[in-house]
Formats: structure tokens, C-alpha cells, sequence
């Protein structure tokens, strides 16, 4: 009996904040939006995903954002990162903490935290899973 791995991380967000969340998700980070099916779409939220990357983002009415608790998604040139998110009007926040590893946060639109670490070595495509 074993852990294989992670299916997807999934993060709050706002009610009636699909779009917002699209913008960034989708238009800034590049992830493709895949339907979620149809027992849970009348949920809300959206699901994305990106090479093996699986992010699903659910409504919550209570809503807080993770400030602390985050995924940390794995970019192939995080000055090219940076670059990008800096033009789309995206505070970048700069972690050199661990000299070994690439990395900056940056909040998506309800404050969630997201960790982009640049991958030590080239990752290759691979289908991700949806649950």
C-alpha cells in the first residue's frame, strides 16, 4: 500500500467570481479550463490544468484566502515568469531563502498565494489526470 502521487490541489475562491478567476488562471498563467462534470458544475468554480499540473478552484461562501497553504507550480524560466507577470500588472514577490532553488509568489485575484518554482531540470509533457 503506497502514495502514486497527487491528483490535483484545489484552492477557494469567492462566489460569482468564475471570470476573475479565468483572467488569471486561464489568460495570465496559460492553464487550459477543462469542464468539470456535470454532478459538480452547479458548484461553481473552474477547474484548469497545465501539463501535469491539475488546479481545481471551488466556491466557498465563507471565503478566506489561503495566504500560507499554497501550490507551488513547476515553470521552465521563471525570469521569463516574472517578465510576464510583472507586465500583466502581477506583484511578483522574490523568494531567495533556499540559494539552490528559483521561486517567487505571486496572489492570484482573491489573494490565494501561488508558489512558481522553476523546475531544476526539463520536465516532461505528460497527460494530467482528472478525477
Amino acid at each position: 500500500m503506497r502514495i502514486l502521487g497527487l491528483d490535483h490541489v484545489q484552492l477557494a475562491m469567492p462566489p460569482g467570481e468564475e471570470a476573475a478567476a479565468r483572467r488569471f488562471y486561464g489568460g495570465v498563467l496559460g492553464l487550459t479550463e477543462v469542464p468539470k462534470p456535470a454532478p459538480l458544475a452547479p458548484r461553481g468554480g473552474c477547474w484548469f490544468v497545465g501539463g501535469r499540473a491539475v488546479l481545481h478552484l471551488g466556491v466557498e461562501a465563507e471565503f478566506a484566502p489561503a495566504r500560507k497553504a499554497h501550490p507551488a507550480l513547476l515553470v521552465d524560466d521563471l525570469a521569463a515568469w516574472v517578465e510576464h507577470l510583472v507586465a500583466a500588472g502581477i506583484a511578483v514577490v522574490p523568494d531567495e531563502t533556499l540559494p539552490e532553488v528559483r521561486r517567487c509568489y505571486v496572489a492570484d485575484p482573491f489573494g490565494n498565494r501561488i508558489e512558481l518554482i522553476e523546475a531544476p531540470v526539463e520536465v516532461p509533457p505528460g497527460p494530467a489526470v482528472i478525477a
